[in-house]
């Protein structure tokens, strides 16, 4: 009996160890995914993932993501939707499912754009509830309820509603929303003050230098927008998103359009991720300023 007994042990160590590997083996799938995606090989990265045959939550929000930055947002939704109903509790899910409806609202038909929009509204609010601390959907959800009209849930009282709450947060990301608000209320220069003390409270964040010169360029100050991205550079020279964002200035003002093509050639051959403008968009402007 105990020879048995002992036997069933053993079986059952050895199922427990292939049972261990296989899991170890997936979960190193995802992370070689990931890897892919955090470089922008988004097909390499699906590739990975379709080919596991036992799919967690991760995966599928990664190959949400993955079809995501690839564009076909339906596919995008509809894997995010697996993820978050496998992780109900992911604050993560839940905005990056309200980005993908939300793009599917700007790519879709008038038929459908609104019910969309509705739901990208509600992941993100959703987002918010389940970590009111989480500043990417805090600001997401904001830049909707700035943009979008009454009859979809928008409205710029709900969106100076929320800036408090994210200055609470992050005191820069605060004065920025401070900003769009007088911004979009034509409140020129109460919203270069926000700026200006977006930069102060983050110093070191070459983001706030670009949405300052934007906004400068934007009001024909094109001198002091040179200025605020030569800050950026003194501290960041070689940031891809700084050379995409220069580069998008110079040919939007046509002038210094060398310098716009020898910084997108730059841009494209840098290590890019998942963050920085897409290559395409880059390839499309350099097409543009190389005449083509």
């Amino acid at each position: 009996m105990r020879i048995v007994v002992a036997g069933q042990r053993v079986i059952g160590l050895a199922l427990g160890l292939v049972l261990s590997v296989a899991l170890l083996a997936g979960g190193g799938d995802v992370e070689e995914a990931r890897n892919l995606y955090s470089h922008t090989h988004f097909e390499q990265s699906l590739k990975v993932l379709v080919a596991i045959r036992q799919k967690d939550a991760p995966a599928y929000e990664l190959i949400g993501r993955n079809y995501y930055m690839l564009g076909d947002y339906k596919k995008a939704t509809e894997n995010l939707d697996r993820a978050l109903a496998g992780d109900p509790e992911n604050s993560g899910y839940a905005l990056w499912l309200g980005r993908a409806y939300g793009r599917r609202a700007e790519t879709s038909s008038p038929f459908t754009a609104a019910s969309y929009a509705s739901k990208a509204r509600q992941y993100f609010e959703k987002s918010v509830h389940l970590n009111p601390k989480n500043l990417e959907a805090l600001t997401d959800l904001f830049e909707y309820y700035l943009e979008a009209p009454g009859i979809l849930g928008g409205g710029i009282d709900k969106a100076r509603a929320l800036a408090v709450d994210i200055a609470k947060v992050d005191a820069g990301e605060g004065h920025w929303s401070q900003a769009k608000i007088a911004e979009k209320k034509k409140e020129y220069s109460g919203a270069e003050v926000q700026l200006r003390r977006a930069v102060e409270a983050s110093p070191r964040q070459i983001g706030r230098l670009i949405d300052l010169a934007r906004f400068l360029a934007k009001q024909g100050r094109l001198q002091e927008a040179e200025q605020s991205f030569a800050r950026a550079e003194q501290i960041a020279p070689n940031s891809p998103k700084l050379m995409y964002a220069k580069a998008d200035f110079y040919i939007k003002n046509n002038r210094n359009l060398d310098a716009a093509r020898d910084l997108l050639k730059r841009y494209l051959s840098s290590s890019l991720t998942p963050e920085d403008p897409p290559r395409a968009q880059a390839e499309k402007l350099l097409k543009q300023v190389q005449g083509g």
